[in-house]
């Protein structure tokens, strides 16, 4: 398929999945559910973390910690209670249990004591000139971990390049919070970092297809794959890579290509 043909094919399953049809069943849909910023990120963060296996049970998991949290995570992060902490001793997603969420809930109150977006979570790892956002994401690893009580078992759920994980969910995270267009899916509420420097996130449903169009040779399905899949999208819109995420999702989880 000539370049330019395989470009307008690309360009039309974005427009085939990134529409408002799409956000009902994805796990997108927990942080639609906000209003305000800080419950936008927060939950788009605990429902990117969730996102691996059956798209229900994560939506159903991530629905279920937002009830818990009475349907403001921002407040409740801010000014919860023991009593409150109680309510969550016995939530459990998969690997994801209430050792890991007490932390990230400690973690999130002692960022947002002292910032009024969790984007600034990410951008403290990066340069000025950084063409991705590796810097971004090894960052956040760091920062993450930084408070002295943080327990060693909850390394496995947050991702970093450093590790050589694919980063697929966090990538998934920051492309929700980073790009917007007109179809209105994700939200593009983070201005320091550009879609220009998104890592198309990669799991091995994307990688599948994305061999079969030549845009991979990596045979390991890792950071670095994730790296080239990206520079290969951006032949064919250098500006906003990660739109592809759309297309290539579509085509291996929901078409079976």
């Amino acid at each position: 398929m000539e370049q330019r043909d395989f470009k307008t094919f690309l360009d039309r399953k974005v427009a085939e999945y990134n529409t408002p049809a799409f956000i009902l069943s994805d796990p997108i849909s927990i942080p639609h559910r906000f209003s305000t910023q800080q419950d936008i990120e927060i939950s788009g963060l605990f429902a990117a973390l969730f996102a691996w296996g059956n798209r229900t049970i994560i939506i159903n998991k991530a629905t279920q910690l937002m009830q818990l949290m009475d349907n403001a995570p921002y407040e409740f992060i801010q000014q919860h209670s023991d009593d409150d902490l109680r309510k969550l001793l016995h939530f459990k997603h998969r690997t994801f249990n209430t050792t890991d969420l007490l932390y990230f809930i400690e973690f999130l109150r002692h960022h947002y004591e002292q910032h009024d977006s969790l984007e600034t979570a990410f951008t403290r790892g990066m340069q000025p000139g950084d063409e991705n956002i590796e810097g971004a994401l090894n960052g956040f690893y760091s920062y993450f971990f930084s408070l002295p009580d943080a327990p060693s078992r909850t390394a496995k759920h947050v991702a970093a390049p450093f590790k050589g994980s694919t980063c697929k969910r966090l990538n998934m995270y920051l492309r929700w919070m980073v790009r917007k267009d007109k179809q209105g899916v994700d939200f593009g509420i983070w201005k320091k970092i550009k879609p220009a420097q998104l890592i198309c996130p990669i799991d091995v449903h994307v990688a599948r297809v994305a061999k079969r169009f030549q845009l991979l040779d990596r045979k390991q399905v890792d950071w670095l794959s994730g790296i080239e899949l990206t520079a290969n999208l951006k032949r064919y819109d250098a500006n906003d890579p990660a739109k592809y995420d759309f297309a290539l999702f579509g085509l291996g989880v929901v078409e079976k290509f």
